[in-house]
């Protein structure tokens, strides 16, 4: 499967924090035909092998989260409007309207809605409406949704992967199922390439609710590197220039205390020697991806951050340049190769 069609699948299924088992086959069907072996820990973290081609025992995981943001049923109230809560960090404003699925007994339809403005008074009409006062309604009276919904049942905006101009894609969870298929997009170019280490493909599970799955296969691989890909706020008119990064111009090496400053110097050269283009990304504190984890993991794991440029993050239109995810799998395939037995511990000093 080419890589668009791969993120389509991955975006239009749902895997809520905690949740991700839903999604993990999609990502073992692409990997395993190109991997050495596949497993599953007991978190739900899916973590793909490629053994390198000398038995030199050095360990590189790369990281990214396949887990989504999502919704959770709160309670049905009398009129069988359902209620909801946040599972992982949603903007209440992107909510109104919006199209969803309820993951009950049977999966239903419904829409989120409020009170419509010519009933509001001029005062919520400035305000932004608060999660607690919409509602979902999916066109049940109370004693049939309770047949089919339960409190604590996921629910999941129903959104299609599309097509934009140009090789522009946008959807859902593009956070961070792009980083997903940034690691498939390596694992391919790795195969035409030779590489000593054992490379760790790890899909995390429960990033958005606390970096969590990062924490427990970091601990469990103990690798000599560790590589996390996210995604970083793609530039738009409104945003500061120094706070982004532009769509298009390749993935962002993060500057910053997260990040081990040789390793960093390193993958900058490789990007240079092989004309791959990049941007630079400064978190002078800890980043909030799963770098922040693997970084902090047993006595410490040198550490690097690959950000890929994405818009209207955490809302059912994220979008993104496929360019831009092929060539973070680039960059990660010519790094991983040049790392041997016989540079690596220069590489990890200060």
């Amino acid at each position: 499967m080419d890589s668009k069609k791969f993120l389509k699948e991955l975006c239009e299924g749902v895997g809520i924090s905690g949740y991700e088992h839903t999604v993990v086959n999609s990502i073992i069907n692409e990997f395993k035909p190109l991997t050495d072996e596949i497993q599953i820990d007991k978190l739900g973290n899916l973590i793909a092998v490629s053994r390198g081609n000398k038995d030199t025992n050095i360990k590189i995981m790369i990281a990214a989260h396949m887990d989504e943001i999502g919704l959770m049923v709160k309670d049905i109230d009398k009129n069988g409007f359902i209620k909801f809560t946040n599972v992982g960090g949603i903007d209440s404003r992107t909510l109104l309207a919006q199209e969803v699925l309820v993951h009950g007994k049977e999966c239903l339809f419904g829409v989120i809605g409020a009170k419509p403005p010519h009933l509001s008074n001029p005062s919520e009409r400035n305000d932004a409406i608060k999660m607690k006062d919409l509602s979902i309604d999916v066109g049940l009276k109370k004693e049939a949704v309770e047949k089919l919904v339960e409190v604590g049942d996921l629910i999941s905006i129903k959104r299609s992967f599309t097509d934009l101009q140009g090789n522009w894609v946008s959807g859902k969870a593009l956070d961070d199922r792009a980083g997903i298929v940034a690691m498939f997009e390596c694992v391919k170019e790795l195969s035409k390439l030779k590489h000593e280490a054992d490379v760790y493909y790890v899909s995390t599970v429960q990033e958005e609710v606390g970096l969590r799955g990062a924490v427990t296969s970091t601990y469990k691989i103990n690798p000599d590197i560790g590589i996390a890909i996210d995604v970083g706020f793609g530039a738009t008119p409104e945003l500061p220039k120094e706070d982004v990064i532009d769509i298009g111009k390749g993935p962002a090496i993060t500057l910053g205390g997260n990040i081990h400053p040789t390793l960093r110097k390193h993958l900058v050269e490789i990007a240079k020697e092989y004309n791959i283009k990049f941007q630079t990304e400064i978190e002078a504190g800890p980043t909030g991806t799963d770098a922040r984890a693997m970084q902090i993991t047993r006595a410490g794991v040198p550490t690097l951050l690959l950000s890929l440029p994405l818009r209207y993050m955490h809302t059912s239109v994220e979008t993104i340049d496929m360019d831009d995810i092929k060539a973070c799998g680039q960059l990660l395939a010519r790094f991983i190769s040049s790392i041997t037995s016989e540079n690596l511990e220069g590489l990890l000093c200060y």
